[in-house]
């Protein structure tokens, strides 16, 4: 199972458009900020299995600020960040996946790309997939275990 994980978007719909379309995921997951963003590459893409949360710029949202995914046969903890004041200290978030009993914890907010794991749990935020030098999320599942990588929004020009 392959997963695209996108954050802070902040209106750039194209970049995570491309990035869909190259990477060819089974799911497309996005962390907050902007939820419109989200619902644009919905209507862009309505084939694509897609999930969200809300994040701290989305104003009123049904959308909850954070879920929890079983897929195929992990769970996901995905929220956005910003309840766990996660540009101080990632720990709260780390507790608060130890306790949903998540393999994996994904959350923006903080548009600093990061991809590590931490005792067992990864822990990937995809940064901010928002202009020239935005980034994303790539989540590999397989039986063999979960691998997470961070790549440039922009494809790198070949010559």
């Amino acid at each position: 199972m392959r997963i695209a994980v996108f954050s802070d978007t902040h209106g750039d719909v194209d970049h995570m458009e491309r990035a869909v379309r190259r990477e060819r995921p089974d799911l497309v997951l996005h962390l907050g900020d902007l939820c419109r963003d989200f619902e644009e590459l919905q209507a862009r893409m309505p084939r694509q299995t897609m999930q969200n949360v809300c994040g701290n710029c989305d104003g009123f949202s049904l959308t909850p600020d954070q879920r929890v995914l079983q897929v195929e046969g992990r769970r996901l903890l995905m929220t956005h960040g910003h309840r766990y004041h996660v540009k101080a200290s990632y720990n709260s978030a780390v507790f608060a996946a130890r306790e949903a009993q998540a393999e994996l914890l994904l959350f923006g907010h903080t548009h600093i790309p990061f991809c590590e794991e931490l005792e067992g749990l990864w822990v990937l935020n995809p940064g901010s997939c928002q202009g020239r030098r935005g980034t994303y999320g790539i989540i590999e599942l397989s039986g063999g275990g979960v691998t997470c990588c961070i790549k440039p929004a922009e494809e790198p020009e070949t010559t």
